[in-house]
């Protein structure tokens, strides 16, 4: 065997090499991204969940505060009270959740409406420090479904384009779905006026 085809053996072997581990490294390095995404929108789902464990405690203390004040409005407390326990219990998509939010963020408009006509309610201290600590854990809510929105766009674009399409379809990752309120009037945070 002569030295130009024995070189010309380990071009090939190694042009052959080559062919093998692009590919395989191309694979591993797009199939570790997607699920370095999948994560993130994991996570973000996550502190969605419990901002809104921390938005049903504050509607139960809300409620008793004003249950105190106007005991007479016994329907807008049962509402509230119906759309809290469904909303806890809410789990699955983010479509069902945001509707069982929808209708929680209803009543909780229902009860600032109620409070309104007691001055002496208005004039509670723990009554306003609800009202400011709902506002913020609206605002938290607000950032932490933005967050996740984010996440999933970027999730579900790779998993849309060429070439990671390949590889999210031959290892079944799926698209998210975004965390939406079902209409425009719902997506205002609730007034809350001290």
């Amino acid at each position: 065997m002569s030295a130009v085809s024995g070189g010309l053996i380990a071009v090939l072997a190694i042009a052959g090499l080559v062919g093998i581990l692009f590919p395989a490294l191309w694979f591993v390095a797009g199939y570790n991204a997607l699920v370095r995404l999948q994560n993130h929108c994991t996570e973000s789902w996550s502190d969605i969940d419990t901002e809104l464990k921390r938005r049903h405690d504050l509607v139960s203390n809300l409620v008793a505060t004003v249950q105190g004040y106007a005991a007479h409005e016994r329907g807008v407390f049962e509402r509230v009270a119906q759309a809290r326990s469904a909303a806890q219990s809410a789990r699955g998509s983010p479509s069902a959740v945001g509707r069982d939010e929808s209708a929680l963020t209803g009543g909780l408009r229902q009860l600032f409406a109620v409070a309104e006509g007691y001055p002496q309610l208005k004039a509670s201290e723990s009554y306003v420090a609800l009202q400011k600590e709902l506002a913020n854990t609206e605002d938290r809510i607000q950032r932490a479904r933005r967050f996740y929105n984010a996440n999933v766009r970027d999730f579900n674009t790779r998993i849309d384009v060429v070439p990671s399409r390949f590889i999210a379809g031959s290892c079944n990752f799926q698209r998210r779905e975004y965390f939406e309120l079902e209409s425009a009037t719902e997506r205002a945070v609730p007034e809350v006026r001290a």
